[in-house]
């Protein structure tokens, strides 16, 4: 907690502690010429710097102090499965992508004060695609040993890992990032991933590996395969 809110404590500390003086200086020296000077300036001047230093040094120290004590750390989990189910899902293709995203927000605080957040976030993502074999559909000829598609399934989106790297956080005092912010910063990032993966040349490639895998599978049991280019074209 100090760490993120101490330097800003320390400057506003700063800050009257510099107003203390000027004043104190206004008040000895910003009089008319003959006015008795009133020892109580000095007095009040000499308190301000003394607290004012004295209040710098601890802040100081609580600082170092914060820095070099160890965090004690406790941790629980508690995790449920909470449903199972088979699937004969089969990735074909397999991505890495880099994704740079800047967002910006801005609004007007009291109605005429303009106040603006932005964020530049990195997102690597490792993507995989591939097809739900139980969405495809054929028919048999066990008589000629042939296997005919009669319909196979777009390739969709099976996996992504995604890595958020924040590079710049820029808001201020009255209008900072919350964690709707940030949760909205990963979504929309995580969608522009998506639609960069699906409209690479991924989907193609996963076509031509399902059609080689299905072709040599096939093969393999002396069975021929029909209709395979024109379904996964």
């Amino acid at each position: 907690m100090f760490q993120r809110y101490g330097k800003r404590i320390m400057w506003i500390g700063l800050g009257l502690l510099i107003l203390f003086i000027a004043a104190s200086l206004y008040s000895m020296f910003g009089r008319p010429l003959g006015t008795p000077q009133n020892n109580s300036n000095v007095t009040m001047l000499l308190i301000g710097l003394g607290i004012g230093a004295i209040f710098i040094i601890l802040l100081w120290r609580i600082q170092k102090s914060a820095n070099k004590a160890s965090a004690i750390v406790s941790e629980h989990s508690h995790t449920i499965v909470e449903s199972m189910k088979r699937v004969f899902k089969i990735v074909c293709a397999e991505g890495f992508i880099s994704e740079v995203y800047n967002y910006k927000q801005s609004k007007k605080l009291l109605a005429f004060i303009p106040a603006q957040k932005s964020a530049l976030v990195i997102v690597k993502a490792k993507v995989m695609i591939g097809f739900d074999i139980e969405k495809c559909r054929w028919e048999m000829d066990e008589e000629n040993k042939k296997v005919r598609l009669i319909s196979v399934p777009e390739p969709e989106l099976l996996s992504i890992e995604t890595d958020y790297n924040y590079y710049s956080l820029d808001d201020e005092i009255f209008y900072k990032f919350s964690n709707d912010d940030f949760r909205k910063i990963q979504e929309n990032a995580r969608k522009q991933v998506e639609k960069a993966a699906m409209e690479s040349e991924m989907p193609r490639i996963a076509k031509d590996q399902l059609r080689t895998l299905l072709t040599e599978v096939i093969k393999s049991k002396d069975w021929k395969i029909e209709d395979n280019q024109q379904l996964l074209n």
